[in-house]
């Protein structure tokens, strides 16, 4: 027993020697890399791991564990997998799925723009889980933190105006008993303008249902009807009229089936969706919730009837508008002076 235990020992040290002198020699090779960004040569081919900062349209931007940043171009063939699986094949996703803070593999080779133009991409399910989690608080804190931005700029020339308001006033208060009251009374009007646009910005972090569809589909489809898609041209064209909002989408099925089975077709389902709404009305992705299947839990209906199965095949989509941005805006009246 000492003989093979010591051959192991050997083979581990031999391993972990030759990835010693390796790494220089593979780093050595990427001589486009430079501190912060990476620029691909054309027809390089190149495999990178890391994190996902930034995610476009097209393309996404990785950055490795030597905080190098990589600009990643997605196309029609692009294989976007986990790893593992039955026979290692992995479970197949759509391009949608990889978000920010997604931990992920990359394999592909270099285009005229600089970029890696990616063959394969492949991540684990855990970490997919994880950036999912992330994604669905991160785009509408990011709406808020904007929208509150502006409304602060707002606040501060309000304030502005109301300082010097006040100075008149208190000029007018020191020759008039009337002035006095005039300004006591515009000073008040001031207080309840400010008090109503904090009440507004207290209100960024609401969202409050305006429209909610539901999308049903046929037995074991993730195929959307002409009808569907008359549905969701409505709740797009609404969205696209909208100010501050987002699109929540969750994908259900009935309970034919296996559970496993059942998850997977209502990710299909919603991710159909998903990719009707961008491809066919330019919904922006910050404006999308991440899209996400419960399978058959959360029913509307009986999964014993026909009727009740067919209401359980469904897809949910909910546009959320900002309840601060509901509010009207506060205005101040001048008091009347004697």
């Amino acid at each position: 027993m000492v003989i093979p235990k010591f051959r192991m020992f050997s083979s581990f040290v031999l391993v972990l020697g030759l990835l010693v002198f390796s790494a220089p020699l593979a780093l050595s090779q990427d001589t486009t890399a430079t501190v912060g960004s990476r620029t691909v040569v054309s027809g390089q081919k190149l495999k990178i791991k890391g994190v996902v900062t930034r995610r476009d349209a097209d393309t996404f931007t990785v950055r490795d564990a030597n905080g190098v940043d990589t600009v990643v171009r997605l196309g029609d063939k692009t294989s976007v997998k986990t790893k593992g699986g039955f026979l290692r094949g992995g479970t197949n996703y759509a391009q949608t799925q990889i978000l920010r803070g997604l931990n992920l593999e990359i394999e592909g080779r270099g285009n005229a723009s600089g970029e890696l133009a990616a063959d394969k991409v492949r991540f684990n399910e855990s970490d997919l889980r994880v950036a999912r989690a992330v994604e669905s608080r991160a785009a509408p804190l990011e709406d808020r933190a904007s929208t509150t931005e502006s409304k602060l700029s707002q606040v501060e020339q309000n304030a502005q105006r109301l300082s010097g308001q006040l100075d008149e006033l208190a000029a007018v208060a020191n020759t008039a008993k009337g002035g006095a009251r005039a300004a006591q009374e515009t000073a008040d009007s001031a207080v309840a303008g400010v008090n109503a646009t904090n009440d507004r910005i207290s209100a960024l972090d609401d969202y409050e249902p305006q429209t909610v569809l539901a999308v049903n589909f046929k037995t074991g489809s993730s195929l959307l009807s002409k009808d569907s898609k008359a549905q969701l041209d409505e709740v797009a064209t609404k969205a696209l009229n909208s100010k501050g909002y987002v699109l929540e989408v969750t994908g259900f099925a009935d309970a034919t089936g296996s559970v496993n089975r059942n998850r997977a077709l209502s990710q299909r389902r919603a991710d159909t969706v998903i990719r009707y709404l961008i491809e066919n009305h330019n919904i922006p992705l910050r404006r999308i919730v991440t899209p996400y299947g419960y399978g058959e839990s959360n029913p509307v209906a009986e999964n014993t009837t026909r009727d009740g199965r067919a209401q359980n095949r469904r897809v949910e989509v909910k546009l959320l508008v900002n309840k601060g941005l509901l509010q009207s805006a506060p205005t101040m009246t001048r008091g009347s002076g004697n």
